[in-house]
């Protein structure tokens, strides 16, 4: 088979191990005669591999006992718009909902949000062309909102936060982390909800996860579909409905495999090491550019454009017939981008400097 590297930001690369593993149990998992696929929901097996995931996933990121993590479906913007259903409740009616805006997806989480709620941006680098984080201390934070939405890491525009969001008290964070979860030590206390798209770090699309607080489990307005309720969706250890029961075995699989690595923090001393690397050979002359402010440059997402944007599909054409994949940039800005997930790994973050170099000097 032919080598490729495959820097897509979403459905992304997977373990090579993990994919290995998942083949070789497809026609038959652990001697049941089934494939996962086929699994009752409710059956003793597919029960035995939901709770190890469950218990990899908080032992990797060291959940507190007193957070409930919830295995839905939906997608990123489909808990857009669960998170103040469930969340709302907590505050007189009408309710307010502070945003930072970083980008692409914040923005996406804004526009969700204000058909339910009135949205007080607090703080937006719009102005900037979304290439930094606001400084906290220019956050215009409402004392009485149902909750503070931040995007950690913007997929798009290649923005992360180097810092943990802070709420005025009694006032919650929720926390966007769908393309940088588990690519690096998180304190899962200084938020109330942390939730995830898997198809980034954690697996196929499909599955989103949500981290939440218990004593935010039962806010939800009297409008949320019941599937929705966190509170039913925990009080039934997310078998409300049918779960996306492949996609949380091979979220499991990866876990176990983070696990194998040296867990979370190993995995943060590599992502250091492969986005030095790849910051590095973009900053060497112009010939190439990343605007987001040093500051706040993503681990994960690094978009990049050519001085001359003209040889833009000359660059992703010599990339394909290097096995360099899926560079090409978000539609809605352009140029390039890489995503450099934890499975990513350092040969391949070398192979795409090595053509970066040798591209700009031809």
């Amino acid at each position: 088979m032919t080598q490729v590297f495959n820097f897509s930001a979403g459905p992304a690369v997977l373990p090579k191990e993990v994919l290995q593993q998942a083949a070789s149990e497809m026609l038959d998992w652990h001697g049941s005669g089934m494939s996962v696929m086929e699994m009752s929901h409710r059956g003793p097996e597919f029960i035995s591999i939901y709770k190890q995931a469950e218990a990899d996933l908080r032992e990797l990121l060291a959940v507190p006992a007193n957070y409930r993590i919830l295995f839905m479906q939906g997608g990123g913007l489909g808990q857009n718009a669960i998170i103040p259903l469930n969340l709302l409740g907590r505050v007189r009616q009408p309710a307010t909902v502070d945003f930072i805006h970083t980008g692409s997806w914040s923005g996406k989480s804004i526009k969700e949000a204000a058909r339910y709620a009135q949205v007080n941006v607090a703080a937006s680098s719009e102005a900037a062309g979304f290439t930094t984080v606001p400084p906290p201390d220019t956050w215009k934070l409402s004392a009485d909102a149902a909750y503070l939405h931040v995007c950690t890491n913007e997929t798009i525009d290649g923005v992360e936060y180097n810092f943990v969001p802070q709420a005025p008290a009694g006032v919650p964070v929720v926390a966007d982390m769908s393309s940088h979860i588990l690519s690096r030590v998180i304190d899962v206390s200084q938020y109330g909800v942390i939730f995830a798209g898997a198809q980034k770090n954690i697996g196929p699309a499909g599955l989103t996860l949500v981290i939440v607080r218990e004593d935010l489990l039962d806010y939800a307005l009297p409008t949320c579909p019941s599937a929705f309720h966190w509170k039913n969706v925990a009080e039934h250890d997310s078998m409300f409905n049918t779960p996306p029961t492949y996609a949380i075995y091979i979220a499991g699989l990866v876990f176990a495999h983070l696990k194998a690595q040296g867990g979370v923090a190993a995995m943060e001393a590599r992502n250091i090491e492969k986005a030095r690397l790849l910051y590095a050979a973009l900053d060497a002359d112009d010939f190439y550019s990343n605007r987001v402010d040093v500051s706040c440059r993503s681990r994960m997402n690094i978009p990049f454009y050519l001085r001359d944007e003209s040889l833009n599909e000359q660059f992703l054409a010599g990339a394909k017939a290097r096995g360099l994949l899926q560079l090409k940039g978000h539609k809605s800005v352009g140029g390039m981008r890489a995503s450099i997930y934890n499975a990513m790994p350092v040969e391949g973050v070398q192979a795409l400097v090595d053509y970066l170099n040798e591209f700009a000097g031809r």
